[in-house]
């Protein structure tokens, strides 16, 4: 497509128009004013030999904020460099561990053309996804509850993640018009088989159980039992990894997926989830529901059928290239990828499923292009073309910090 085409050849160009850098702020931190107080969305317990980030927005889902992930990067630094504190443990108030990005932020922020500030967050957000996986001393998630999106990219590069009966965990950014990020093309990735490309390119959930079996967790425990739990980490004077395990596991359960688990259709996943392009994705799973006697196949290709096809392609080739890069490496190209989006220069679909989801409620996104036979190999090219020396790539620590993962 020649527009595209103008695109990839034109990157410079586009940058020094503005497109990346619009109403550019002075500082070069976030505006915090536009959520409040910030510091009451993450409070802090202090332990006899740890700390506690509590994320605090009940009723947005514990949902994260530009504010809230650059306070999470601060006192995740600051108690590294603390000789007292032996190790750190993270959860949510309410409900929900962490729904993701509060996606209606940023959709706000590319309206109103505030792009940098944009770019700012996801910058934020990747290095602190980055510390956490290359963090120095243990760390526990507790993902009770909903995990969604980057709840995911704020937990799990971490050493422990303890799930329970109420975790319900998914990435459904391909029916938002977005690709999964923070980390989660390093972690779908590593899944067993082609599962990593099925939750990514669906959005489908995977319960407490499933996150164990697959390995996406370390613990589990029920939820009637994670007052215990906590109470035995807050005694803690030891922060030996091999005791807070143990800790961990005092309360724990030997479960299995049930019956219905998706991963019991591990083998259907990878016949068809292992093509190379979405289109055969597509055909494959169309040939298993014409002999199938249940109705799986045909709920997956309605939510396929559901996201943005450019979504699903940009997506898929992200999960692919994330088997073969390192931790940094993937959130490189995720950010890339993330400017890509927020930048309109191929496609609105990220602003457009954000309005038909969450904002407008109407759930009938007017994707663009409006199938995958339209997205052209230069579309998804756009997304991860290295970018120009007007918009620095995402740098990060890489001499300074070994990775736990």
């Amino acid at each position: 497509m020649q527009r595209v085409k103008a695109v990839l050849k034109a990157r410079h160009s586009f940058q020094r128009l503005g497109i990346l850098y619009h109403q550019r702020c002075f500082s070069a931190q976030p505006n915090y004013a536009l959520y409040g107080d910030f510091e009451e969305q993450v409070l802090v317990e202090g332990r006899a030999k740890s700390r506690a980030a509590i994320l605090n927005r009940p009723s947005a889902l514990n949902a994260l904020t530009a504010s809230m992930a650059a306070r999470l990067k601060r006192l995740y630094e600051s108690w590294e460099e603390n000789p007292d504190i032996g190790f750190v443990l993270m959860k949510g108030n309410g409900r929900a561990f962490c729904s993701g990005v509060d996606t209606v932020a940023p959709h706000r922020l590319l309206n109103e053309g505030k792009v940098y500030e944009c770019k700012r967050f996801f910058e934020t957000l990747y290095k602190f996804v980055y510390l956490q996986g290359t963090y120095l001393k243990p760390h526990v998630a507790i993902l009770d509850g909903i995990t969604m999106g980057c709840g995911g990219g704020i937990s799990l590069p971490g050493m422990f993640r303890l799930v329970t009966d109420k975790t319900v965990f998914s990435h459904p950014e391909t029916q938002l018009g977005f690709h999964p990020d923070a980390g989660a093309s390093f972690y779908l990735s590593r899944l067993p088989g082609y599962l990593g490309e099925y939750l990514a390119l669906t959005g489908d959930k995977l319960n407490g159980v499933e996150m164990i079996a697959c390995g996406l967790a370390t613990h589990y425990c029920l939820n009637a039992r994670l007052a215990w739990i906590e109470e035995r980490l807050g005694n803690l004077m030891n922060d030996d990894p091999a005791v807070i395990d143990s800790s961990l596991a005092q309360y724990g359960d030997l479960v299995y997926p049930d019956r219905s688990s998706i991963l019991r259709r591990i083998e259907t996943i990878d016949k068809c989830f292992s093509h190379d392009t979405v289109e055969e994705i597509i055909d494959s799973l169309e040939n298993e529901a014409a002999g199938a006697y249940d109705d799986w196949c045909k709920t997956v290709l309605r939510k396929m059928k559901e996201a943005s096809p450019l979504s699903l392609k940009v997506t898929l080739r992200s999960i692919r290239e994330g088997r073969f890069q390192s931790l940094d490496q993937c959130l490189a190209r995720e950010y890339r990828i993330s400017l890509a989006w927020i930048s309109k220069s191929v496609s609105n679909d990220f602003t457009e499923g954000v309005r038909a989801r969450l904002v407008d409620k109407d759930f009938a996104p007017k994707w663009y292009p409006a199938s995958l036979e339209e997205v052209s190999k230069d579309m998804v090219e756009y997304y991860f073309t290295p970018l120009g020396e007007l918009e620095p790539e995402l740098v990060l620590p890489t001499s300074l910090r070994e990775p736990y993962i």
